[in-house]
């Protein structure tokens, strides 16, 4: 399994320090810095492995620096700490997105994502908890992460913490049924410390989600199933901050994340023939020329 590196998690923790003296503007500028880097080891980790989802990576890349950067209760060097906050990925297709995110917080070694998708690496096309510290749960099979962040949840409760659980899903991802159950039962117990955020970007493997299966109006539907729905912006740090304020209703929080698939590459974005496409060596310096500007 990797380890910590010690150099990276330190300035975490300096970040995390900053962000609760700074003022708010200072703080979002370091969430939009992060996410740049964040997105230019994304570009990277795909070129050379050539394979990858690089449009899913890019739209959920703002979601999991905010979580990571500004809102979760976790550290990189004990990662397995009874009290930690929980995070799943549950559309784990984009773990390129992940492994990014948790080797800039000091997970592991920023060098090992040049070993993404190679063989025997632990960066796996899906997050796996045994290799990969700060994964929670193996996902990639849609459908199964968040009935996993219900029994975290839950499990929080029964132990008498406070910790947060908080699930990312694709939004094609929901048109499975396993997630409507996981909503139900966590609507039924009233579970305010879950969190479920939906990467919005109206795009699944193939075409539109609209036109594979309707999902609109998604917060009506969450709200009916229990839960208190916020939408926001799904690229803006300040509104996803406020979509994370604590619950207000004593029920679990639905967060709809409008998001662009492939978003901060021009070429890429809205389209879908990027969900699995890699970009040709031309492409990859247009890329990085575009996120550096």
């Amino acid at each position: 399994m990797l380890t910590a590196d010690p150099t990276a998690a330190a300035g975490y923790r300096e970040l995390r320090r900053a962000i609760r003296t700074e003022e708010p503007e200072q703080v979002l500028q370091r969430l939009r810095t992060m996410s740049v880097e964040v997105r230019l080891s994304i570009v990277d980790m795909i070129d050379r492995a050539r394979m990858g989802h690089i449009g899913g990576d890019l739209s959920v890349t703002d979601i999991l620096v905010t979580l990571f950067g500004a809102v979760l209760d976790v550290d990189p060097e004990q990662p397995t700490a009874p009290d930690r906050d929980r995070f799943i990925l549950s559309k784990g297709h984009c773990a390129a997105a992940l492994y990014s995110t948790l080797a800039h917080c000091g997970y592991f070694p920023a060098s090992e994502l040049a070993t993404f998708m190679a063989p025997q690496s632990a960066l796996n096309g899906h997050p796996n908890r045994r290799k990969v510290p700060g994964v929670e749960t193996n996902t990639g099979p849609l459908g199964h992460g968040f009935p996993v962040a219900v029994g975290c949840a839950l499990g929080a409760r029964l132990r008498g913490d406070d910790s947060l659980t908080v699930v990312v899903l694709g939004d094609g991802e929901i048109q499975e049924g396993s997630n409507w159950e996981a909503a139900m039962a966590a609507g039924h117990y009233r579970l305010d410390r879950l969190y479920a955020v939906v990467d919005r970007n109206r795009l699944q493997q193939g075409a539109r989600t609209e036109e594979t299966v309707e999902l609109d109006p998604l917060a009506a539907k969450w709200a009916a199933f229990g839960w208190e729905v916020r939408e926001a912006d799904g690229h803006d740090h300040a509104a996803l901050l406020a979509a994370f304020a604590p619950s207000t209703s004593g029920r679990p929080v639905a967060v709809v994340a409008r998001t662009v698939k492939g978003k901060g590459v021009s070429f890429i974005e809205d389209r879908v023939e990027w969900h699995h496409r890699v970009p040709d060596k031309q492409q990859v310096q247009a890329a990085i020329e575009e996120l550096t500007r």
